[in-house]
């Protein structure tokens, strides 16, 4: 079995005639730039560009594409007919989880006010209109709006700190999510961006949320139609919002959420951790001995699935 993998030390190793390689499997080598030729039984698709992406997806013999990445909406176009698509949601839930749950417990205590403070070297910042801090999440209302891999694990993870945590799956009624969204102190989106849920987050949405929420949105920038959560911010009908996706992305010099002071932004970087690509390899490592025993690997994407 041939596959094509990043050119990076730890998938190098993957290579090694010891317990931490993959005996068997012939890896060949990408860049950014640079794709090895001949065919390939597989392709693991990561830290690259669309143009090197495509060149990848079109190797002669190609059978499945693992793409290292939750989302899979920049592989969808480029899927030749018959290539089996598997994604790596598993490889970033809990990474996910973790910076969600400091965004809330950052933006609870008032962390955001409190370091613009120190940039003006002040001891205490002036209160703001329904932005008091200090507050803890015993009996907070969190509203998971996605309740996959990363909801399950952010629920655990607010539970112990006291939070009161309910889902919106895609079972869910419209009356019921309505609902939710009413009573919620926060909403979290883990959503991918699909046709459906482009654009989900609008004025009449955000109208729906009770007076003061604050919107953590760790999903797409996309879900969400910035100059309505501009507007919603603006007025004080949210207290505030934690956001490290945005739509455009990155977000223009001029752009307001960047001086919103009820505003915690953060560049796309929720997945990303010191080990990710070590953990990158070794799930790869993992997913090609599936393959070689005959067991179809977890994170098979299904026709018309997103994730």
């Amino acid at each position: 079995m041939r596959v094509l993998v990043p050119d990076l030390p730890d998938f190098r190793a993957l290579a090694a005639h010891d317990e931490g390689g993959v005996p068997g499997v012939d890896l060949a080598f990408y860049t950014r730039t640079e794709v090895p030729e001949g065919a390939a039984d597989g392709a693991v698709l990561w830290l690259t560009g669309p143009d090197t992406r495509a060149r990848l997806l079109a190797v002669p013999g190609l059978a499945w594409a693992l793409t290292l990445t939750a989302g899979i909406e920049h592989v969808q176009g480029q899927l030749p007919e018959g290539v089996t698509l598997y994604n790596a949601s598993r490889l970033h839930s809990r990474a996910v989880a973790v910076h969600a749950l400091a965004g809330v417990l950052a933006a609870s205590r008032g962390l955001h006010l409190f370091r613009d403070a120190q940039a003006r070297r002040e001891w205490a910042p002036p209160p703001s209109p329904g932005q008091s801090g200090l507050a803890t999440l015993d009996g907070a209302r969190v509203v998971l709006w996605g309740h996959g891999h990363i909801g399950r694990e952010l629920e655990a993870l607010l539970t112990p700190h006291g939070a009161e945590v309910s889902g919106i799956r895609s079972g869910t009624s419209e009356a019921e999510r309505d609902e939710l969204l009413s009573q919620a102190d926060w909403v979290v989106l883990l959503l991918p961006q699909t046709p459906e849920t482009k654009g989900l987050v609008n004025a009449d949405v955000l109208a729906r949320l009770n007076p003061g929420a604050w919107l953590c949105n760790v999903g797409r920038g996309g879900l969400v139609v910035a100059a309505d959560l501009v507007a919603a911010l603006e007025a004080g009908h949210l207290g505030g919002a934690v956001l490290d996706v945005t739509d455009p992305e990155p977000l223009p010099a001029d752009h307001p959420l960047w001086t919103l002071p009820n505003v915690i932004l953060t560049p796309h970087i929720a997945s990303t951790t010191a080990d990710l690509v070590a953990r990158g390899a070794a799930l790869t490592r993992d997913f090609l001995i599936d393959l070689q025993q005959g067991r179809d690997p977890e994170g098979r994407v299904e026709p018309g699935q997103a994730y």
